[in-house]
């Protein structure tokens, strides 16, 4: 299994993608200073503690990675089938449902892997910028570190299966821009700013979802033995 995800990493250029979310790293990054400075240009604090800067980036990581997760689908999944490239892939020596485990890992694992990591490197950025330009007026501590740490991981682990929502669509017409639009849709729903809350927070809203797309995962392996491409 290791050997064929590495074959389909090398297949489709992860790296590409992984200079993308570097990218979209430094959108949110700039995002998030840019609301910061106008609000205190302007004499009214966006952020006065640093919880709640990290809860909007939070949110704003999810968001981007859960759609960064449907063009990832497109290109590893609903693309080949699409093109019926994929039907070189079904002559060789592999179980069907095995080349779908690995398709689907990659995208699991990259999502999982960009939410953390990139949550790690904007806190660090936004803590060496509050050194020199005031973006919350609040010390970053252990406490809300660990705090933090904590809902990421929970957070990461539940976009990653959230973002396999959009391949139910993608997969009916193996059409592209479906699965992308189902997937903004997705993100419009579930993050959308509602006087500081958002669905996203709701903890069975967010499981749901999660089960959704784990249902949504497990009946592309399952069905794929019954894929007719020709």
């Amino acid at each position: 299994m290791l050997k064929l995800i590495q074959l389909e990493m090398k297949k489709f250029h992860l790296a590409g993608y992984i200079r993308s979310a570097l990218i979209a790293n430094a959108c949110i990054l700039g995002l998030l200073s840019t609301i910061a400075l106008d609000s205190h240009i302007e004499g009214v604090p966006e952020f006065t503690q640093y919880a709640q800067l990290l809860d909007l980036m939070d949110n704003m990581v999810r968001a981007t990675f859960i759609v960064f997760a449907s063009v990832l689908l497109c290109r590893f999944i609903v693309g080949e089938f699409k093109s019926k490239s994929i039907t070189i892939l079904f002559m060789y020596p592999i179980h069907r449902q095995k080349l779908m485990i690995a398709k689907l890992l990659i995208v699991l694992l990259f999502t999982f892997l960009s939410i953390v990591i990139s949550e790690i490197i904007i806190t660090a950025a936004i803590h060496l910028l509050n050194q020199f330009v005031i973006i919350v007026p609040d010390k970053l501590t252990f406490s809300i570190l660990a705090d933090q740490s904590a809902r990421t991981l929970i957070n990461a682990v539940a976009a990653s299966f959230m973002g396999l929502v959009p391949l139910y669509m993608g997969m009916r017409r193996y059409s592209v821009p479906t699965t992308i639009v189902t997937s903004i849709l997705i993100v419009a729903l579930l993050f959308s700013n509602n006087h500081g809350a958002t669905l996203s927070s709701i903890a069975p809203v967010q499981i749901s979802f999660s089960v959704l797309g784990m249902l949504v995962a497990y009946a592309a392996i399952r069905r794929i033995e019954y894929k007719d491409i020709a």
